[in-house]
């Protein structure tokens, strides 16, 4: 009896994970971890099937990326993997998951990427453009608008690109100051945003009103064509960051932005895990590692103990 194919069976896996109500995004890291193993098989001349998926095949395909990515992809594709072997386990395609044995690699104790308050100024100062003439739609003043109020919802609320992406105007209370986000796995929450922030989002809301697509959509984030999809907020981002003469500018310097300004202005750490959407303690410790030495460095200087020598 052949070999099944690895495609075939990550397809079955695909539908078990859409059954089990798992988010899109987790459907896609996922399939991209068994996509590039068999990629890795088919550079290698080997045939993408089921007995070519083995302990020390993995192993080999992990220490291949690992020479060419950071320790951080390499930790998401074995996770995924881990995911689907557990799978063909439970099915009896296998009778053990060929991941067994394989070690998550230590993460990376490298810094993440935090804007300071001059860099954060920077990207909103390119946000201000003159005031257009009344009654007249200006594309430069409804981009300049629209950008602060992306600018403003990842630093300031910490969300995740797919969930500013998907914000539509309902969901937000402009009164109460709340954006209503879905986040990973289809779990909702409320997440406040600041008095600046409101104010940029009432300016932007009443622009949007005039733009040719408003009509069409609910969606919040406007570009040329319709609603911006999360690429197109990176891409945004980008422009932005080149603008302001911020290198490195992507949605998740913002998000790391946003806990360790929490953090390091003496939020709790449980209230943060709500406001983010983390339903574990592994991700807190993550972000806050991340930032402790400079938040040390800051009670240091605010307690001032060797003044008082």
């Amino acid at each position: 009896m052949a070999s099944p194919r690895i495609e075939d069976l990550a397809a079955s896996f695909r539908r078990h994970l859409r059954a089990a109500g798992k988010a899109e995004g987790t459907l896609r890291l996922y399939g991209q971890s068994i996509r590039f193993f068999c990629d890795w098989l088919t550079e290698r001349g080997r045939p993408t099937t089921l007995d070519e998926l083995t302990r020390h095949a993995i192993a080999a395909w992990l220490a291949d990326l690992a020479e060419r990515v950071d320790i951080e992809t390499v930790r998401t594709r074995l996770r995924g993997m881990r995911r689907f072997c557990r799978w063909l386990e439970a099915e009896g395609e296998v009778d053990t998951a060929p991941t067994s044995g394989v070690e998550m690699p230590k993460p990376s104790e490298k810094p993440v990427r935090v804007l300071t308050d001059e860099e954060l100024a920077a990207l909103l100062k390119v946000c201000q453009v003159p005031r257009g003439r009344a009654g007249q739609f200006d594309r430069r003043i409804f981009d300049g608008r629209r950008d602060e109020v992306m600018l403003r919802l990842l630093a300031d609320c910490g969300v995740r690109v797919s969930e500013l992406a998907a914000l539509t105007l309902g969901d937000l209370d402009q009164d109460r100051e709340i954006a209503y986000v879905m986040g990973k796995g289809s779990r909702p929450r409320a997440v406040p945003y600041g008095a600046r922030t409101g104010q940029a989002v009432d300016r932007y809301v009443r622009i949007r009103g005039a733009h040719r697509r408003a009509a069409t959509t609910d969606r919040l984030l406007l570009g040329e064509r319709g609603p911006m999809s999360p690429d197109g907020i990176r891409w945004r981002l980008e422009v932005l960051g080149q603008a302001a003469g911020v290198d490195g500018l992507h949605p998740h310097a913002l998000r790391h932005t946003a806990a360790h300004r929490w953090l390091a202005a003496g939020g709790q750490e449980r209230d943060l895990m709500h406001i983010m959407g983390w339903r574990s303690d592994s991700m807190l410790q993550v972000y806050a590692r991340s930032t402790a030495v400079e938040r040390a460095h800051a009670a240091h200087r605010r307690l001032g103990l060797g003044d008082r020598l």
